[in-house]
């Protein structure tokens, strides 16, 4: 029986304007489907994170002209990518309707029979601006606005511009990409009667952690974005909202705007942090350095579950332990109840949370959230004589098994995941340190650490690569990895946690106090 081929579909996806949380949930619904991803110079990377990891992804470029894919070719991909029966996702920055070439995108699918959807996009027409302080409207300083772009198609005999009505409006100019045509765009306005002292703002990459803003007057605008060099991609706002910047400029103020933070935790557990690091206005990269996976064997913890009530106590070391071992606990017929003999630590708050998703309330949760916190613990408890489980990572610190051991317990330590090291573009990464793109580097376990070490091509090429970048670990054990590797340490969080760790980092930039761990060797 011969199988019938699906048929394929194309998404024109708005990216929005480089700040991942302004995808939109339906775009975000696009990319978890995608078997294709065709992505373009404005739409932030990061997104790709949410695509499968077996689909493709295509750069198409869109940066001018040049070396960068032609229209014609990516209308050409699209059809030929869906007539194959893929799910096409064409992910463009902002919206694709906004000056965006999704009108063109769409005609051609649309003539050659595909089906398709438009998902529209955060426009960087009023993103752009928003997170720069500038209101598009205003009640009374601005009724209206227009957005004009700034490069008009070459081909064309003429302008299609109306300067004139352009220049007598008192609404907000929103020009979209016109940093080139600047001066153009200038001269045309002061031509057409605009006043010289009509403010200007021109924002480059706007909604991202490297968002630069300019602001002067169509007098001097030029003059100033000359005298920093501002280059593509840029918004341009003429208009008086701009004034209202001074008092409404919230993105730039935040502690951490312009830090670009890079995070080595398994991409599992970085949502969190990556989270808080935003909201204090920094770009996080999340480069894991580890994957979490299952043991090669699952006999183990079967076996002791099986024998569960042969055990006093049980410790989890990790977060990462609690999912794998309540789902073989489940997968073996029991639930909870039959942890009901079993008296349990958790190493930290968030290793306790996890457990409170299962309905168990731990009886130890150390107030140092590491093995020699758990051993204080179980000192003053005593645990002589008792039958001790530790379900953990296959590789870890032996400290808590053997000490317990020296206090007169037995103990099993059982492997219910192991970590190893995932794909990294290490030579992307390596260009961004070596340009100076990089604000810090956080690590969140010793083996971050030495994976990291490891995939850069080990201590003497990562220690000159991070020298200028802040090293920040998540607790004293994690800080003497980084300095037995021969890394700087300067922020250190006074307690194991993802949240004190963001708040050390912020402390830090601020001009807090500084963490003296100092080079080994």
């Amino acid at each position: 029986m011969t199988k019938l081929k699906r048929p394929g579909k194309v998404y024109l996806v708005g990216a929005g304007p480089g700040d991942p949380g302004l995808l939109t949930l339906k775009g975000k619904e696009c990319l978890e489907a995608a078997d294709v991803v065709l992505y373009d110079y404005l739409a932030n990377p990061a997104l790709l994170q949410y695509a499968p990891a077996r689909a493709q992804r295509v750069y198409v470029g869109r940066r001018g002209r040049g070396q960068y894919q032609d229209q014609a070719d990516i209308n050409r991909l699209l059809i030929e990518l869906a007539q194959e029966g893929n799910v096409v996702v064409r992910l463009k920055g902002g919206d694709p309707f906004v000056f965006g070439r999704g009108g063109e995108e769409a005609e051609a699918v649309a003539a050659m029979g595909v089906d398709f959807e438009v998902v529209p996009g955060v426009t960087a027409a009023v993103a752009v601006p928003a997170y720069a302080g500038i209101p598009v409207t205003h009640r009374t300083l601005a009724s209206t606005v227009t957005f004009v772009t700034g490069h008009e198609d070459p081909t064309k005999p003429g302008t299609q511009l109306e300067w004139p009505k352009l220049s007598s409006s008192s609404g907000t100019l929103v020009f979209m990409m016109g940093m080139k045509n600047l001066p153009s765009i200038v001269r045309q306005l002061l031509a057409e009667g605009r006043s010289s002292d009509q403010p200007v703002a021109a924002i480059r990459w706007g909604t991202r952690a490297d968002q630069q803003t300019v602001v002067g007057t169509l007098g001097d605008i030029v003059e100033k974005t000359e005298a920093v060099r501002l280059e593509p991609p840029t918004v341009i706002v003429v208009g008086e909202v701009v004034r209202l910047r001074t008092q409404l400029n919230w993105f730039e103020a935040k502690p951490l705007f312009g830090k670009r933070i890079v995070l080595t935790r398994a991409r599992e557990q970085a949502r969190e942090f990556s989270q808080l690091l935003a909201a204090y206005g920094a770009e996080p990269v999340e480069v894991p350095t580890i994957q979490i996976v299952p043991p090669a064997s699952w006999q183990a913890i079967d076996d002791a579950v099986a024998r569960l009530n042969s055990y006093q106590w049980l410790i989890f070391t990790s977060v990462n332990g609690v999912k794998p071992f309540m789902d073989r606990l489940h997968g073996a017929g029991k639930d909870a109840r039959a942890l009901a003999g079993l008296r349990l630590c958790a190493i930290g708050p968030r290793t306790a949370q996890e457990l409170g998703a299962y309905g168990l309330t731990p009886d130890v949760v150390p107030a140092e959230f590491q093995a020699e916190g758990v051993i204080d613990s179980l000192t003053r408890i005593g645990v002589r004589g008792s039958r001790i489980l530790i379900p953990r990572a296959e590789v870890a610190r032996e400290i808590l098994p053997e000490q317990l051991r020296e206090l007169g317990a037995t103990v099993d330590v059982i492997p219910v995941y192991r970590t190893i090291a995932p794909a990294v573009d290490v030579a992307s990464l390596t260009q961004e340190f070596q340009d100076g793109r990089v604000a810090a580097v956080t690590f969140t376990s010793s083996s971050t650490v030495r994976n990291f070490v490891e995939l850069f091509g080990g201590r003497d090429v990562v220690k000159p690569l991070v020298a200028k970048v802040v090293i920040a670990c998540i607790g004293p054990i994690t800080a003497g990895t980084a300095k037995e590797y021969g890394l700087t340490v300067t922020v250190m969080s006074a307690e194991n946690t993802v949240p004190a760790l963001a708040e050390a980092i912020v402390k830090h930039f601020k001009g807090g106090d500084r963490v003296a761990v100092s080079t080994g060797g």
